[in-house]
């Protein structure tokens, strides 16, 4: 894993975290922390995007695992 994909896992994670609280406490942690005023709002909507392109990151880390997993069950059924 490079470390662009680590810092994707870790801002996919700050987001499933943030998502949590707004599920369980309708609380907004980024909103909280960076939502104040006109430019901390923006700087709000930079994080969310972050978090989005994260996860788009993090789909192909899913999908390397599926085919690492899938080539080393096809390697071991024809030995």
């Amino acid at each position: 894993m490079n470390t662009i994909q680590r810092i994707a896992l870790l801002l996919t994670i700050i987001g499933a975290i943030n998502w949590g609280l707004i599920g369980l406490f309708q609380y907004d942690l980024v909103a909280g922390l960076f939502g104040g005023g006109e430019q901390s709002g923006a700087f709000a909507r930079i994080i969310y995007t972050l978090v989005g392109i994260s996860g788009l990151i993090t789909i192909s880390l899913y999908f390397s695992r599926a085919a690492e997993h899938h080539e080393a069950t096809t390697a071991e059924s024809t030995e």
